[in-house]
């Protein structure tokens, strides 16, 4: 049995392959970011997918993909983690960027982004991904992700900078006493995965000004320190993968209209073009 997994910081989404990569079923458990998941928690959220754990004994291969597997130290934890459970198994774990890669371009050369939780881009030159920077995590960059946005909105509800129709839908969705944020952003595991969920809340009203102008903004910081910086012209191709850049489309093609840019394909979920890529080019 053969496990693929792309896994971000809110959910990953396995697949089972049977020894002739032909699927026998797909399960998704909650995010195995192992830079701010501590192991014990890892390894709850493994074993509480009764579909993993009963073909635990069976699996022969782990490609897991994922969100924070950027540095070794995490990669180590989530591997240990792993180990532990699939015992037979011979685990491979990247980073997502290389499954965004593999899920939107293949084995082309593009610029590829992800927009989801969190926020990242690199260049894949056919062979090798560059990247501007290592992602530092959602206190400091993730720009135009889930989590900047929650940000933002719970910033401009506060300052009484939402407009007041939104401010009280804002109201009734969510809990926005202060204490009770502060509690999940300061004492709280997974902070970008509480403030991403407020993100969701924009999706409701896409068409308003409000909305419009507070994701042009992180689509333009995004393009400012993520895209431009490759130095790359129009004929570069461009991927996104994530909802943020599948629901405000038509905003994200005006940003990078902008630049003299366009964008070349969206991809929301990307497990299935990832299905694929192994299906063709892995042994």
């Amino acid at each position: 049995m053969i496990l693929i997994a792309d896994g971000g910081s809110t959910k990953a989404d396995w697949i089972a392959l049977d020894k002739n990569k032909n699927e026998v079923f797909r399960a998704r458990t909650l995010g195995l970011n192992p830079a701010v998941v501590p192991a014990e928690e890892l390894k709850n959220r493994i074993i509480n997918m009764f579909q993993l754990i009963n073909i635990k004994d069976e699996v022969e291969e782990i490609h897991f993909y994922g969100a924070g597997c950027g540095t070794p130290k995490p990669v180590q934890i989530l591997h240990d983690v792993m180990k532990e459970i699939f015992t037979k198994a011979d685990i491979s774990i990247a980073e997502d960027m290389l499954a965004a890669v593999y899920a939107a371009s293949g084995n082309d050369p593009a610029i590829v982004c992800i927009l989801g939780t969190g926020s990242n881009s690199c260049y894949f030159n056919g062979t090798n991904i560059e990247m501007l920077a290592a992602s530092l995590g959602y206190s400091i960059m993730d720009e135009a992700s889930g989590n900047y946005f929650g940000r933002l909105l719970i910033r401009d509800y506060y300052y009484k900078k939402m407009p007041k129709k939104i401010a009280q839908s804002f109201e009734s969705e969510f809990n926005l006493d202060a204490d009770y944020i502060k509690q999940h952003l300061y004492r709280e595991p997974n902070p970008n995965m509480y403030l991403a969920t407020f993100a969701k809340f924009m999706f409701e009203f896409k068409s308003e000004k409000y909305v419009k102008k507070l994701i042009r903004k992180g689509f333009q910081e995004f393009f400012k320190y993520r895209i431009l910086p490759y130095k790359k012209d129009s004929t570069t191709p461009i991927y996104f993968i994530g909802s943020i850049a599948f629901y405000f489309n038509d905003i994200l093609e005006k940003v990078a209209n902008k630049h003299g840019l366009s964008v070349t394909g969206i991809v929301q979920r990307p497990i299935d073009n990832l299905l694929e890529y192994h299906k063709q080019n892995i042994n």
